[in-house]
């Protein structure tokens, strides 16, 4: 008869048994890939494929193709029906194009995704900060308010001077 230490152990050992266990068959091993690097490489064929240079190779491309197969005797063409090849290669060619196009597109998303959230705080702190000034600036303003000014100072002291003088002139 085992404990209930002993049960648990054994729990522990065998897995939850509210669960079914993960008994995984690798028939083949998985491959790992950098998802950074794949990326990277996903953003620059989207890049790559947005410019001009794209264009101009691809025009080529299929003006030599055009070509080869209709000017080249019969028996040199490669592509023998009415250019079949040529629209099954460029079917490839946007069947790959398109993921990684979406791909970059899901990075650049999420790259711009944190800048606003970085731009965002960065406004709430100007906001914050610009409140605190504003109550500091209110703040020296009241107690100035409070202080003895350059020209208050004056102003009493040339009211004290006139009530001095006015006192002199008085006979006693």
């Amino acid at each position: 008869m085992s404990t209930g230490l002993e049960r648990a152990r054994d729990q522990r050992r065998l897995g939850r048994l509210d669960q079914p266990r993960d008994i995984r068959r690798q028939l083949m091993p998985r491959l790992y890939y950098d998802p950074e690097a794949f990326g990277q490489f996903s953003e620059n064929i989207a890049r790559f494929l947005g410019t001009a240079r794209f264009l101009v190779y691809m025009t080529v491309f299929v003006v030599v193709w055009f070509g080869w197969n209709m000017l080249v005797p019969g028996g040199l063409r490669f592509d023998p029906y009415p250019f079949i090849f040529l629209t099954l290669m460029l079917s490839l060619q946007a069947s790959y194009a398109a993921p990684l196009i979406l791909l970059a597109q899901n990075r650049q998303d999420y790259r711009d995704r944190v800048q606003y959230e970085g731009d965002r705080a960065r406004h709430e702190r100007n906001v914050s900060d610009t409140e605190y000034l504003t109550r500091e600036v209110a703040s020296l303003r009241m107690a100035m308010n409070e202080v003895a000014t350059r020209d208050w100072i004056r102003d009493e002291l040339q009211h004290l001077l006139k009530e001095l003088e006015s006192r002199r002139e008085e006979p006693r």
